[in-house]
């Protein structure tokens, strides 16, 4: 659905179909964008394995760590392709690493055996000795805001109409608004946590996105 068709479809939904209108029109591009990120999030609906710029990330030698896309939130798998063999480093936390490896800090250069990944950065334990590329597959958030008419949400069209529910809530909670109404905005987003589910806190996620690694893939609870 296009962006102009959601907006029209909350228009509907919150009965403000005369103008004026009860939320300004400049209002709810910024919601849906804001929708679509939490939707992502929640229910991890954008896996990327294509988007160059946040895909892969060039490698060089005695260089630990590296920026991340800004986009990025979780990575579920990589490997360093470079002239020695190809590598799989696997995703731990810094507490991990310490049980298992205590000197991870002071490793000689070589092939990476780990990675970890912090909010905006990841770090190859240990450091690479030769060039090469680290090649991801991470979870994202969508890579632009919706702001005309003729936008689309990234996510897949099955999921549009629920975003409808967030900007509902968004609405209705707004407390200097004429229509204010703190029981239509929680039932709005209960309906949008029944489908697309609950947020991670960002000590679940930190606590969770590593150390349940198999087949260097991990999961956000």
């Amino acid at each position: 659905m296009r962006l102009e068709q959601l907006i029209e479809r909350f228009r509907v939904e919150a009965g403000d179909l005369l103008e004026p209108y009860l939320w300004e029109p400049d209002w709810l591009p910024g919601w849906f964008s804001e929708a679509q990120d939490e939707a992502a999030v929640r229910a991890r609906l954008l896996l990327d394995d294509y988007t160059p710029e946040l895909c892969t990330i060039a490698v060089a030698p005695g260089t630990a760590s590296y920026p991340l896309h800004a986009k990025l939130y979780e990575i579920a798998s990589l490997r360093l392709e470079s002239a020695d063999r190809p590598c799989e480093p696997v995703l731990v936390t810094r507490e991990k690493l310490d049980r298992i490896e205590p000197g991870w800090r002071y490793l000689p250069e070589g092939a990476p055996r780990w990675a970890i990944q912090t909010d905006t950065r990841l770090r190859l334990v240990p450091a690479p000795a030769t060039a090469g590329t680290l090649r991801l597959e991470a979870y994202r958030l969508p890579l632009k805001a919706l702001s005309l008419d003729t936008d689309k949400p990234e996510i897949h069209e099955a999921h549009h109409l629920h975003l409808v529910q967030w900007v509902l809530y968004r609405a209705f909670g707004k407390p200097d608004s004429d229509a204010h109404d703190p029981q239509r905005s929680k039932q709005a987003l209960d309906e949008f946590e029944r489908y697309f589910g609950l947020r991670p806190d960002a000590d679940l996620r930190r606590s969770t996105r590593h150390d349940e690694v198999q087949a260097n893939v991990s999961y956000v609870l």
